[in-house]
């Protein structure tokens, strides 16, 4: 639910209005708050769900336990999306690198701590992940009201209230986007049982940021440029992974053109992402997915040649056949256009 700020937050940047940074952030704070508070629910009641789907009573006991237990962390991530979204928005990932390792250690420190010595088992695992991530966040949150971003961070604001249909309507795009796609290869892995999932998801974000900057600033050129070279960068990631699939002879070799696939697919959303084109991308993601893969999968997996293959090649035609329709969108794109959107 926090995703449109990488599109907003990025235009901001590129067209100079740093003065909305702050603004987009509380709004998302907002939202994602909304959200995490309606998902205690879930939360709360998860053992008794997990128990009419698993037989294992005590797994589902130790779950439901835990999930209570983390209900503070789930805060933790509602807050710690918007704040990186507003760092990377301005080229600060040295920051959430830093204040990541140093979040990092602690974790492990109190895990060895409190599981490890002091042998308290689940229960200490969910206190050294509530800490881990507050500190973390606590610590984003005061590197950004401290003083460092002037123009874009000017305090509080009863702003961060108005516009919130329009901000939601773009967030729930971009969850869609997201959930459509994770939720595909979900049902994939459900449907071939006990088979590992071998997709490799790159993250795209640099790629997200970087074009909405391009687009927000006016300069089609360079976002068009920005979106050839994530494409070559992806292709070769894809090759790359390939080729070592090939020399280590790994068991899942029936994935070599789905991972490239995949890669290169990652890439293609980023850019969509920073040209604000979740909705466009959850109606692909929709029919490529749900109208085109999983039927697919269903029927050469379990009709003409029941195998995992057979499921996994239907997932490939889902997502080749998004990639095409991207990339197809992408060059049929006329960057100046957008550039007059984003800057009216």
């Amino acid at each position: 639910m926090g995703s449109a700020l990488e599109t907003l937050c990025g235009q901001a940047v590129g067209a100079g209005q740093f003065n909305m940074l702050g603004i987009y952030l509380q709004r998302s704070w907002i939202i994602t708050i909304i959200t995490a508070s309606f998902l205690i629910s879930f939360y709360v009641f998860l053992s008794p769900l997990l128990k009419q789907f698993h037989p294992g009573k005590d797994i589902s006991d130790l779950a439901g336990k835990y999930c209570i237990w983390v209900i503070p962390q789930l805060f933790a991530y509602a807050l710690n999306f918007p704040v990186q979204k507003f760092l990377q928005s301005q080229s600060k990932v040295w920051v959430i690198t830093v204040f990541s390792i140093i979040s990092l250690g602690i974790h492990v420190l109190l895990n060895w701590v409190l599981i490890t010595k002091l042998g308290n088992g689940l229960l200490s695992a969910a206190i050294a992940g509530i800490i881990s991530w507050w500190i973390l966040v606590l610590a984003q949150i005061v590197y950004v009201v401290s003083g460092y971003f002037p123009d874009a961070w000017t305090g509080f604001s009863l702003l961060a209230f108005r516009s919130l249909t329009a901000f939601l309507k773009l967030s729930l795009a971009s969850a869609v986007m997201l959930c459509l796609e994770l939720w595909y290869y979900t049902a994939v892995i459900l449907m071939v049982g006990g088979l590992q999932n071998p997709t490799i998801v790159i993250d795209a974000i640099s790629f997200c940021v970087r074009v909405s900057n391009e687009l927000g600033a006016g300069r089609p050129k360079v976002a068009k440029f920005s979106t050839v070279v994530t494409i070559l960068t992806s292709t070769t990631f894809g090759v790359l992974f390939t080729a070592v699939i090939l020399v280590t002879k790994s068991k899942p070799s029936c994935f070599r053109e789905d991972i490239q696939v995949r890669l290169t697919l990652c890439y293609f959303q980023g850019v969509a992402v920073g040209a604000d084109w979740q909705f466009l991308v959850a109606f692909i993601n929709t029919g490529c997915y749900y109208v085109v893969g999983l039927p697919m999968g269903a029927l050469l997996g379990y009709v003409f040649k029941p195998s995992a293959k057979g499921i996994w090649a239907g997932m490939f035609v889902g997502g080749l056949l998004q990639t095409v329709i991207l990339l197809l969108s992408i060059i049929r794109t006329n960057w100046n256009e957008e550039v007059k959107v984003k800057t009216s």
